[in-house]
Parts: C-alpha cells; structure tokens; sequence
C-alpha cells in the first residue's frame, strides 16, 4: 500500500513537472531564429536515479548510475548499473535466521526521445543486461554474522527493463527525470525458494549532469 502511494505521488510529480515546462516553453516566443540550419547536436551525461517499487508484494528499493551518449537530443545509448534491495523476510529454516535479496544488475541503456525540441521531453528508456541476486540476514544488529559466501548463496539472472520517463531539461548542462519501469527478469534459483523472479514495477526520480547540447545553436536572437 506504501509503494501504491508513492507511484500515486510521483505520478502526480511527473504532472506537475509537465505542466511548469509548458509554461516556460511558452518563453520561446520571445525569440526567432532566422537560420534553419538543421545541425546533428552531441550530448554525454553521468546520470544518478533511485526508485521505489515491489518483489513480491514486499517493498523494494532501487539505485541507479548510468553513462550514455545523447545523439542530437533524441536518442540514448550507454551503460547501466542498478543496485536492489528487497524486504522480503524469508525465514531461513537452516540458519534460523530472516532473509532480505539484496543484488545488483546491468547492462545496455537504450532511450529513444519524444519532442527533444521542447523544454519537457517524453521518453522510453530500455535496459537489457545482467546480474545477480542473494539473500541477507535483515538482522543488521548481529555483529557475530560473519559468514563466508560461496555460490549456492547467490544466482544469476537475465533482464529486460522498460519503462517511460518525463525529461526536465534545468539547462543544457542539467536535466531531471522522473519515470516509471516495469522489471522483466529469468528464473533465480535460492533455498530457501519463496522468490523466483525479480518482476515489479518501480517509480523514482533522478538527475542527469553533462553537456546534452554540444552544439549551442548560435543563430536564435531574442525578439
């Protein structure tokens, strides 16, 4: 019900951000551009996001870094790393103890962009990797845990993350995003086996800081 809410919120989030980027696109018609050269703009950012969601009807929280190449402000490509933490208090009847999945996961980041022109763009981002998920003991007061790894307390996962995405452009150096993605994952193998797959959505918000216009369009005048 929690997770319910907070999508409730950052959808309203995502309105609200729309609704002021209309506002200042209106400020365009103070300005004419008087050369239609057509010019292929550049763009790289270092991009920060978190997000909240649910595995199994348990809440989950996300955190993100990804680097990617903007291609004349309508497409995306680079890579993406997610951090995943689950509540998911499994009880471990071996070790006597409860269980949280904690992971990680990777891969391609693909993001195609709708009305790059304006100060708010729609877009559809895409991630297609890997990674690899286990379970931890939720008990963070246990200073006597101390126990070794090995490959039976982790499994490896494929994944396909799509989603959509409302783009703020701050400035040509800062963008803001929020957006929603629902998570496509393969069979995880894990004793005790409560969790198979890693599917849910997830909402949040994030911030992108680079150069998404290399090529500043010098030919626009203020009226």
């Amino acid at each position: 019900m929690n997770n319910q809410k907070t999508i409730a919120l950052m959808i309203f989030l995502f309105v609200c951000i729309f609704s002021y980027g209309q506002e200042n696109e209106n400020n365009d018609d103070d300005y004419v551009e008087f050369n239609d050269r057509n010019n292929v703009v550049h763009g790289v950012y270092l991009g920060l996001n978190m997000r909240l969601g649910e595995i199994m009807n348990k809440d989950a929280y996300m955190a993100g870094l990804k680097i990617a190449y903007v291609a004349n402000q309508q497409f995306e490509v680079g890579f993406e790393a997610n951090f995943l933490y689950s509540e998911q208090d499994i009880y471990n009847t071996t070790l006597a103890r409860h269980e949280d999945l904690i992971g990680a996961y990777g891969g391609l980041h693909l993001e195609p962009i709708l009305f790059s022109k304006s100060r708010v763009n729609l877009s559809f981002p895409l991630l297609i990797g890997a990674g690899g998920v286990g379970y931890i003991d939720n008990d963070y007061n246990d200073n006597d845990f101390n126990e070794e790894l090995d490959e039976d307390d982790f499994d490896g996962f494929v994944v396909a993350e799509p989603g959509v995405n409302v783009l703020f452009n701050v400035s040509r150096y800062l963008q803001l995003e929020a957006g929603i993605k629902y998570r496509f994952t393969s069979k995880i193998d894990l004793v005790p086996n409560s969790v198979n797959r890693l599917n849910g959505f997830s909402a949040g918000i994030g911030i992108k800081v680079g150069v998404f216009n290399m090529g500043r369009n010098r030919y626009k005048k203020k009226i």
